[in-house]
């Protein structure tokens, strides 16, 4: 029996990506060119296959020219000109078969090259704290330094005005005492 309304339909789960037998394998994402190049061959082996027949095709129409087969030549032709049709459909169709796969490798590159900036952000973020520490601490040091000579220069300067007022204390208790004794004197 089928529902009376569309309301009463059950909703239909939600649709979730196929699992890709790529997504546990580290060596998929992280190839050499010449990985790359053996998995190219082994996921599209029509397009080199076509490609060697275009070759073929095409050796065997310059054998044939050098003969003077003109015959042989215009079929050996017609056969490039097969198997370049046979390699573009191949292409075309390898490319959209794989289509999924191609956008699954641009988003990991995608996200590799976002962690990789941000990481490369951090870096940069921590290299700056570090040297922003060593300009705190190296102006700390210049203050710490300026107050030390400050204070150097206060004690020095202290010093030298009790010097000196003990000198011209001693100075005029001299001239004090000789006038007193003057004075005594008389």
């Amino acid at each position: 029996m089928a529902p009376a309304r569309m309301e009463e339909l059950p909703e239909r789960p939600p649709m979730r990506p196929m699992p890709s037998s790529f997504d546990s394998d580290p060596d998929f994402f992280n190839e050499n060119r010449w990985r790359k190049l053996g998995r190219k061959l082994r996921e599209e082996p029509l397009v080199p296959l076509g490609c060697g027949l275009t070759c073929w095709a095409l050796y065997n129409a310059y054998r044939a020219i050098r003969k003077g087969d003109s015959w042989q030549a215009q079929r050996m032709f017609r056969m490039r000109l097969y198997g370049q049709s046979f390699t573009l459909v191949a292409m075309v169709g390898g490319s959209l078969y794989y289509q999924a796969d191609r956008n699954l490798r641009y988003q990991h590159w995608k996200v590799k090259k976002e962690i990789e900036e941000r990481e490369k952000k951090e870096r940069w973020i921590k290299e700056l704290e570090a040297r922003d520490a060593e300009d705190r601490e190296y102006q700390e040091k210049r203050e710490q330094a300026k107050k030390a000579m400050a204070a150097a220069a206060a004690a020095e300067a202290k010093e030298e005005k009790e010097s000196r007022g003990l000198e011209a204390g001693s100075v005029m208790k001299a001239v004090k005492d000789l006038k007193g004794n003057k004075e005594k004197a008389k």
